[in-house]
This record gives structure tokens, C-alpha cells and sequence, in this order.
């Protein structure tokens, strides 16, 4: 049953995406354009040349830590949605950093990366540590913590850090930043450190005594305790290390492609990761591919709108309905007729 479960568990999102494209195309359709020659530019515009590969790296990049650290949480039977909080706390704290340490070239990079790992970390043990001692609902404080760091950008950007006349930060300085790789393939190493950090969780989650504990705790809390596995401290290191990988995400998004912190700033990329990660079945490495096909979509969506005329909300349109299609097809294989299916073909063979 196992086998054949995970391949129904594989194919869940890959038939979520075509079935999502098939509407979409639909929808472009019924507006009076070609989807095919529509969605041929969408594929050239994020994938037509280097640069154009480049910008979907670049714009996949935050999607990719927002959504390892909500996979990461959800190993651990936690619900952390607060990940665009943790994401904006690591970029302004990252900010300060830059704007107030007076360190500059490699090692205030560094430190500045690690300031936002930090930040992310120590945000993200607040839902954490409120859900172990007073046994509250993670999903709602998380959530409003969300709104706590915005506001607190926000103070932050008009009023401490406010650069001049306008409501923005300071810009971090050129030798602190996160260059492109080069003049052709225009990657900043964060690109890098998202795709190492995808492949560094799978390691600890699935190779690992922490990652089984954190798993067994996931699957079974009374369970673990039963057997000695310390929950709290567990639930919490969770959430410190999702927050982290999040933290560490709005700072490289704040060294390698916005550089100042100001309205807008993080908007959105903790709630798509979430989507992500459920699309991608709660897998480090499923997210990383999931958050990569998000980051075409968008980069392609300008030359979509180009192309035939359709205004680029149709890519939100597609992947909303990717998520939609991905949970229902979840939902649909956790049936109980569904399991009975699997179970009797598993024995069949």
C-alpha cells in the first residue's frame, strides 16, 4: 500500500499543474486569445535565455525558503504560518545590521545573513513557546505575528532607518550585497544557499536521529513522549529552525535583489510557501521543484501579458488552482473507500 500510495502521493501535484493549465487556457480562451501561443511566451520569457533563467531563480528564490521552513514546521505536527513575519523580521533586522554595524565586504554580508537567521529564529520560538506552556493555537498567534513584524517594518522604514524624504531604508551598501554571479547568468549567490538549504533539511529530516525524532513527534506527540523523545523542547527547536530558514530568506532577498526595506517589502511569500509545501506533500526537496515552477510562472507572466493581451493575474488564476487541485487530490487519496483501493491493490500484487 505504502508504494503505491506515494506514487498516487506523486502524482497528485504533477496532475494538479496540468489540470490547472488546461483551465487557465480556458479561461485565455474565452477572452478571444491563443493559450498555447500564450503560454509558449510564458515559457520563453522565464526560460527563453539565461537571463531569463536567471530571473526565475531570482524570483523562486524567497518562494523556496518560505516554503522549506513551513514544510519543515509541518514535520513536526506544528502549523507555522507566520513564515512572511519571520521572513520580514530576518530582512530588517539584516537592514539594521548593515545600516548601524559599520562592517562592510564579506564579513558583514555574512553577518548580516546570519542577523536575519537569527531574527526569523527567535520570531518563530514565540508561537512556539506560546503553544508548549500555555498551550495556545500556533496558527493563530503565528498569524498575528505576521501583522506585528509588517507594522513593525513599517515604524521601521518611515521613522528609524527612513532614508531622507523617502519612506524606505537606506540601500545596503554595494560591497555587502549579494552580487550577481555574472554579466550572462545573473544568479546572486542566495540562489545557491536556497537550494543547498533544500537539500541540507531533506538530509536532516529523512537521515538524521533529530529529523526521526522530529518526524515520530509529528506522526504520534503522545506516543514520542511515551517514549521518552522530549516534545516541547522538540516542537520548539522546530519552530526556531523553520523561523530561521525563513529569517534567512528575507535577508537574502534583502542583499540580493531589493536592497532597502519599504512598503510591499515580503508581501505574500509566507502564504505561498505554505501552498507550496502542501503541494509538494510536505517534502524539502518537492518544495524546492513546486517553488521553482512558481518562480517561472511568474517570471513569464509579463511576456504572457505581452503576448495575447491577458492581464498577468492570470498566473495568479493558475496557480490558485493548482493549490486547490493539489489539496482536493490530497483530501481525495486520505478517503477511507480510496485507502480500502490501495490497500486491496497493494495485496493484489
Amino acid at each position: 500500500m505504502k508504494t503505491r500510495a506515494r506514487l498516487f502521493g506523486l502524482l497528485v501535484p504533477i496532475v494538479a499543474v496540468l489540470v490547472a493549465l488546461v483551465v487557465g487556457g480556458i479561461v485565455i480562451a474565452c477572452m478571444g486569445r491563443d493559450p498555447l501561443r500564450g503560454f509558449a511566451m510564458l515559457l520563453y520569457g522565464s526560460l527563453g535565455s539565461p537571463q531569463k533563467i536567471a530571473q526565475s531563480l531570482v524570483t523562486a528564490c524567497p518562494l523556496i525558503f518560505t516554503s522549506l521552513a513551513a514544510s519543515f514546521a509541518y514535520k513536526c505536527g506544528v502549523f507555522n504560518l507566520g513564515g512572511e513575519g519571520q521572513f520580514i523580521m530576518g530582512a530588517v533586522a539584516a537592514s539594521a545590521f548593515c545600516a548601524l554595524s559599520g562592517m562592510s565586504g564579506i564579513p558583514g554580508m555574512l553577518g548580516a545573513l546570519t542577523v536575519g537567521a537569527i531574527a526569523g529564529a527567535l520570531w518563530a520560538a514565540i508561537p512556539g513557546v506560546m503553544k508548549v506552556w500555555r498551550g495556545l493555537n500556533e496558527m493563530i498567534t503565528s498569524i498575528m505575528l505576521n501583522y506585528v513584524a509588517t507594522l513593525f517594518m513599517g515604524l521601521v522604514y518611515t521613522n528609524l532607518l527612513r532614508d531622507g524624504m523617502t519612506p524606505q531604508t537606506p540601500a545596503v551598501p554595494e560591497s555587502m550585497q549579494l552580487a550577481r554571479m555574472s554579466d550572462v547568468f545573473r544568479i546572486h549567490p542566495g540562489v545557491i544557499i536556497a537550494v543547498a538549504m533544500a537539500f541540507a533539511l531533506h538530509y536532516v529530516v529523512f537521515h538524521t536521529s533529530f529529523g526521526f525524532k522530529i518526524r515520530a513527534v509529528g506522526m504520534n506527540e503522545e506516543a514520542s513522549r511515551v517514549n521518552g523523545f522530549p516534545v516541547k523542547r522538540l516542537i520548539i527547536l522546530a519552530f526556531v529552525i523553520s523561523g530561521a530558514v525563513a529569517g534567512l530568506g528575507g535577508s537574502v532577498e534583502l542583499l540580493g535583489k531589493q536592497y532597502r526595506l519599504m512598503s510591499g517589502f515580503g508581501a505574500g511569500f509566507g502564504f505561498d510557501g505554505v501552498a507550496i509545501a502542501l503541494i509538494a506533500q510536505l517534502s524539502p526537496l518537492g518544495s524546492l521543484v513546486v517553488a521553482l515552477f512558481f518562480g517561472i510562472l511568474r517570471a513569464g507572466s509579463i511576456s504572457l501579458q505581452i503576448a495575447v493581451n491577458v492581464p498577468t493575474a492570470i498566473v495568479d488564476i493558475i496557480q490558485g488552482l493548482i493549490i486547490v487541485f493539489a489539496v482536493a487530490g490530497t483530501a481525495v487519496l486520505k478517503l477511507p473507500r480510496v485507502q480500502q483501493y490501495l490497500q486491496k491493490a497493494e495485496v493484489n500484487e
